[in-house]
């Protein structure tokens, strides 16, 4: 093969020679021609001839360059355009995130401000309560003294009684009424102190409480608009479970109306039971053991995993899981209140973790009434934010038995609830969880939203009812 190839390169050389050697020849040949044909013409016009070809390639391959370097330049002159906007807008950016950078600080100096007088208060309650202990101790001791010498002033009677006092015992008493009077002076002046302090104390009570919720619309409003953080969020008088990972399903022999009678028949642990509410058919409910009894939970929202943008039949007959999230269904739920009177708590757990909750006396009619549903409240550890004394209507976004205005109120907010008047506060919403930029659809949430109040963008909710005989609720 190399033997070949170096031959084939030798043959290919000795073309190439003879081609050198050729072209002059053949150029020549052709010059010759030329002449021959254009002898009448003078070498003078020829050679104009010549160097206007050559000035004419010139010029075109000049213009091509100027043409080219035209459209670099173009090309050239939109990619600075684009450099100079990006770097517009990202100056533009960086000035808007200047600008709020100063505004979260400016809060921040505001709530460390209000933490300084929270503390400054704090301090003046604690002292007010040392000096109270102080004027109670010192009541206590007069007191003492008080009922040592009234035990006197009762020996000294009962010798009254029986002998004529002497002129030195009638002084004694004298001088001892006297003392009580004073005594029964000093005391009042005492729990006058002692109710003036209550007093104080109260004002300085409502306005921590006052204070403290200023400060919780603010972190809301930084939650939502700004930026989702962690901070430790304020402890609650109670805490509630949420879930009892380790609740088991138990079954009952016997007829059990709800949760509180399977408590009071010796039933300790969260979880799954099956009762049987008279005139009703047996059907399983998760009990939550709490309270110093049982409460039969009819809702549970935790984590969002479960779509409660469900249909009329499914809200009726109930969905989800016992023992994650669910709604128990209004047809069980009414069986169990048509037995008696109940009482109805929600309790309610925002994005910081805080916890708090509200009890309602309450009536649920029945499918012939949509399930219309009637509140009072009694009690609980957040405003109201749903009509007292009304009937409210439950409907889902098939089976919109109350349309106000001609607005649908479920198809709006995407979850079957007693509605009134479209109101913003719906524990069956959309699952919305806190983002790090941009507002959110209030409508679509799950909030707490009391009529004069701030909004509470809901983490968990909990429905519970109880039969109103409950102790511990008062």
């Amino acid at each position: 093969i190399l033997n070949n190839q170096r031959v084939s390169g030798a043959v290919n050389m000795r073309i190439i020679l003879v081609f050198l050697f050729l072209a002059p020849l053949a150029l020549s040949a052709r010059a010759e021609k030329d002449y021959s044909f254009d002898s009448a013409a003078s070498p003078e016009t020829k050679s104009r001839f010549a160097m206007l070809d050559d000035v004419r390639i010139l010029a075109n391959g000049l213009l091509q360059l100027g043409h080219g370097l035209k459209d670099f330049v173009h090309k050239t002159k939109g990619q600075m355009n684009d450099i100079f906007q990006k770097l517009y807008i990202f100056d533009r950016s960086f000035y808007e995130l200047s600008l709020q950078t100063s505004e979260i600080k400016e809060e921040e100096e505001q709530l460390r401000q209000t933490t300084a007088r929270l503390q400054i208060n704090n301090e003046e309650i604690k002292n007010l309560s040392q000096e109270m202990n102080s004027k109670i101790e010192d009541l206590i001791q007069n007191k003492i003294q008080l009922q040592e010498q009234v035990w006197g002033l009762e020996d000294k009677v009962t010798k009254l009684a029986i002998t004529q006092p002497s002129t030195q015992e009638t002084k004694d008493i004298s001088s001892l009424k006297a003392f009580v009077e004073q005594q029964d002076n000093h005391i009042k002046q005492l729990l006058k102190i002692v109710e003036d302090q209550h007093v104080q104390l109260d004002k300085q009570h409502n306005q921590i409480l006052e204070l403290e919720d200023k400060l919780n619309h603010i972190e809301l409003q930084e939650l939502v608009e700004n930026s989702f953080m962690e901070e430790h969020s304020e402890a609650e008088a109670t805490s509630f479970p949420l879930l009892n990972i380790t609740a088991r399903t138990y079954t009952s022999d016997g007829v059990t109306p709800d949760c509180t009678a399977l408590y009071n028949s010796g039933k300790r642990s969260s979880g799954v039971y099956t009762i049987k509410p008279n005139g009703s058919e047996a059907f399983d409910v998760y009990c939550d053991m709490k309270l110093g009894s049982s409460w039969t939970v009819i809702q549970n929202r935790v984590d969002g995993s479960l779509d409660f943008n469900q249909t009329w039949d499914a809200y009726m007959n109930g969905f989800g899981d016992l023992n994650e999230e669910f709604w128990l269904g209004l047809n069980k739920t009414y069986s169990i209140t048509k037995q008696g009177d109940y009482i109805l708590r929600l309790e309610l757990q925002d994005w910081r973790d805080s916890k708090r909750h509200i009890h309602y006396t309450f009536s649920l009619g029945g499918p012939q009434t949509g399930y219309t549903l009637q509140l009072s409240r009694v009690s609980g550890s957040i405003p109201n934010a749903l009509p007292e004394q009304t009937e409210l209507r439950f409907s889902t976004a098939d089976h919109d038995g109350d349309i106000i205005n001609d607005f649908n109120c479920p198809e709006n907010y995407l979850g079957g609830w007693w509605h009134s008047e479209c109101e913003e506060t719906n524990l069956n919403g959309m699952y919305v969880t806190p983002r790090s930029r941009g507002r959110l659809d209030r409508g679509k949430g799950l909030y707490w939203k009391p009529k004069k109040g701030r909004y509470y963008l809901l983490k968990s909710t909990k429905i519970m009812i109880h039969p109103t005989d409950l102790k511990s609720f008062l």
